[in-house]
């Protein structure tokens, strides 16, 4: 029972960084356009790659 003196502040504290992270990403745009990566990724490309 003593370890949960050590668990809960660690377990608080990642699921606040984890948080912080989804905020930040939604701040910054990155689920503003949903659709288009999954249009891109079944696109048809004709051009053969250039390396």
């Amino acid at each position: 029972m003593e370890v949960l003196i050590y668990l809960v502040p660690l377990a608080l504290l990642l699921g606040g960084l984890g948080l912080a992270g989804f905020l930040w990403s939604l701040k910054n745009g990155q689920y503003d356009d949903l659709d288009g990566a999954a249009w891109r990724a079944i696109a048809d490309d004709d051009s053969p790659p250039l390396f």
